[in-house]
């Protein structure tokens, strides 16, 4: 049986890196002892620490920054762009010129759930706990849990 990873040349990956099958990975750079699980997609300019764990299904597009220690649940689906268009208003296809990558941030500790939703321009603070199938729209504060859509705080995350 063949196994399907396309692990493009100008990946850098630290040691102990795991990578399950059936994914895709291009431009990205991924820390020391994370594991990334099947049927991911990590794009360009994504940048994810030490010691994460990656579970299937899961989405991270271009301008994502993940700090060490970081869970993402199974399913997740991050996005760079608040208003995506497939062309332009002349009619012609949008290439990279036409659109601005908007930056998202999760910090050290976090968490995010199965399912969950992270638009663009917002920080997840750290240790914070994002539950399964949450949108979130705006900054989570550290060491809290929000829930959903679109996500607000619970409570404060326990230690």
């Amino acid at each position: 049986m063949e196994v399907l990873k396309i692990i493009a040349p100008d990946v850098k990956l630290g040691k102990d890196v795991k990578i399950y099958n059936f994914v895709n990975l291009y431009g990205c750079e991924i820390g020391d002892e994370t594991r990334i699980g099947t049927f991911v997609e990590i794009q360009k300019n994504v940048r994810i620490g030490k010691q994460c764990k990656i579970q299937s299904h899961t989405f991270i597009c271009e301008g994502v920054t993940i700090e060490d220690e970081v869970m993402i649940a199974h399913g997740v689906m991050f996005i760079n762009d608040r208003d995506p268009r497939a062309v332009n208003h002349d009619g012609s296809l949008q290439t990279e010129a036409d659109w601005t990558c908007i930056p998202t941030l999760v910090k050290k500790g976090a968490s995010i759930g199965s399912n969950a939703t992270i638009m663009c321009g917002v920080t997840i603070g750290e240790g914070a706990l994002v539950g399964a199938g949450a949108v979130v729209t705006k900054d989570v504060p550290a060491d809290t849990v929000v829930i959903g859509n679109p996500a607000r705080v619970l409570r404060k995350r326990s230690s």
